[in-house]
């Protein structure tokens, strides 16, 4: 009896040593059941998340593909607007005209800026110039009392030298307000030509003078702000012939 005992321990060892798994979930020593294994339970919770994740992932491809499918009809709608040549050329005809109506409205503005400044300039160019000659007749004014005062002066008998004397004293007044208004009287007796601001009506020979210059002045010229406004008639000499 103990003998058959004592082989059917062995012959379950060597079955137990044999296979990875048990046959029985009992113990065969003592007949209690065996635990189960951890790493089993392990497995399978890998798998299952294993699982979750491939599924999330299909659906975040899914997704994906969606949006790009959306991108791409959108882009090639665009494309199919933006390719249509009528359609380019009246979104390029519509800017141009756009950009003409901008420039010509710029340009109405500029003119009418330029014809305010141009009146403002005219305004203020004969404004200046009423100031500068009401100046002018205001100090021509004593003049012309001298004059009328030595024609009234001259019909009541007046001396030739007292006349004389009245015109001395307006010419002195008349001279003086010129200068006062940038008159410069040009009276070159003695100077060399300068053809600039001298008019040779004659060319008279002498020997007294240098060849080309001003021996006689006929009518004198006038400079007002060094600007010549009437030159000087002259007569120049030559050299006597021999």
């Amino acid at each position: 009896m103990f003998k058959g005992i004592s082989i059917t321990c062995l012959l379950v060892s060597l079955l137990e040593s044999l296979l990875p798994i048990p046959i029985s979930g009992r113990d065969g020593k003592s007949g209690r059941e065996r635990p189960r294994n951890p790493g089993a339970k392990t497995v399978t919770a890998r798998k299952s998340d294993n699982e979750h994740l491939t599924e999330d992932a299909g659906d975040e491809v899914s997704a994906g593909s969606a949006e790009k499918g959306d991108e791409t009809e959108t882009e090639t709608e665009a494309g199919a607007v933006s390719d249509d040549p009528v359609e380019i050329l009246e979104n390029e005809l519509s800017k141009a005209q756009q950009e003409a109506a901008d420039a010509k409205q710029a340009m109405l503005l500029m003119q009418a800026d330029m014809e305010n400044i141009r009146k403002r300039l005219v305004r203020e160019h004969e404004k200046s110039r009423r100031r500068t000659l009401e100046r002018f007749m205001s100090d021509l004014l004593p003049v012309r009392d001298s004059l009328e005062r030595g024609l009234h002066a001259a019909d009541q008998s007046a001396t030739v030298g007292s006349l004389k004397e009245g015109k001395q004293l307006i010419m002195k007044m008349l001279t003086k307000v010129m200068g006062d208004h940038g008159l410069k009287t040009i009276d070159p007796v003695g100077e060399a030509f300068d053809p600039e601001k001298h008019e040779a009506m004659t060319m008279m020979p002498s020997a007294e003078h240098d060849e080309n210059t001003v021996i006689d002045v006929l009518e004198k010229g006038y400079l007002l702000h060094d600007r010549l406004i009437r030159p000087a008639k002259v007569v120049v000499s030559r050299k006597p012939e021999d």
